[in-house]
């Protein structure tokens, strides 16, 4: 029993941390690189994690089934000049995606684990926390979601939707948060949260998709052997807690700030430190 728990207990905790934390703005991978240092359990390897992205990636692409309905139907009219809000929607998501999947190609070149250190997660939680505060002060500008709960994509001009892109390549740093960067730089661009949060959901399409596919190609050709009942189990509870984060961090927003985000990852940056000062975790 005590070698099954073993087994199971870390795969259960990649997928409920993975799900839960991929669209909240308080980093995933900071979490998942800190899960073998806080409680022992040896790293479950790159095919777990690629189960537990794909599961969030399909939690937030029924979330926003209804916009990538109508961005799949406007895409004839994406090149023209009276291409509609979703076309000229799809082309922003393509153009803000390429700046962090060519940075992303660069470092998985290089050396994906050389960030990958508790210090660098607990000194980006304190850095990008800061910036969500104070980003999050400024004045709302372009009111883009409605009482109704459409969204007027027009408003969403390239050059800020570049601004956005050019911020996600931030997220290569655990601790960063790749949803907390994109929903900063909209805030600190002016746009109202949950615009801002949207848009961060629709962004994450394409770079948890190429990153899959680019982590899968990989784990292919190196023949490694998978599990495929705990591959099914991490990415269906991933799906399930991602949904749920997303429902209720959408519903949140429309009453309140990101203030609760920003003290959660003050906290998880000091706990680091102090952790880190004790010799507990290196």
């Amino acid at each position: 029993m005590d070698s099954l728990s073993s087994l199971i207990l870390p795969v259960i905790m990649i997928a409920v941390i993975q799900g839960i934390t991929e669209f909240l703005p308080i980093s995933s991978s900071g979490h998942l690189v800190l899960l073998p240092a806080l409680t022992g359990f040896a790293d479950q390897g790159a095919v777990m994690d690629v189960a537990a992205h794909m599961g969030s990636f399909f939690a937030v692409l029924i979330y926003l089934r209804a916009d990538i309905g109508a961005m799949i139907t406007s895409l004839p009219t994406m090149l023209s000049k009276s291409r509609t809000p979703f076309a000229h929607l799809a082309m922003l998501l393509v153009l803000a995606s390429l700046p962090a999947i060519a940075a992303g190609l660069v470092v998985e070149a290089i050396d994906p684990e050389m960030l990958r250190a508790a210090l660098v997660v607990a000194v980006a939680n304190l850095v990008f926390a800061l910036w969500l505060y104070l980003a999050d002060k400024q004045q709302i500008r372009y009111q883009l979601a409605s009482e109704t709960g459409k969204f007027d994509w027009s408003q969403l001009s390239l050059k800020d939707a570049m601004a956005i892109g050019l911020a996600q390549c931030c997220a290569l740093i655990p601790g960063a948060s790749r949803s907390g960067v994109t929903m900063t730089m909209a805030r600190q661009l002016g746009y109202d949260r949950l615009s801002a949060a949207r848009f961060s959901l629709l962004l994450s399409l394409p770079i948890i998709l190429g990153a899959g596919t680019v982590k899968t190609a990989s784990l292919i050709s190196d023949s490694q052997p998978i599990n495929m009942a705990a591959l099914a189990g991490v990415m269906i509870l991933s799906f399930v807690c991602a949904l749920g984060a997303i429902r209720w961090m959408m519903g949140w927003l429309k009453e309140a700030s990101f203030t609760i985000f920003i003290l959660y990852r003050l906290a998880l940056g000091i706990i680091l430190l102090g952790l880190i000062a004790a010799g507990v975790i290196a």
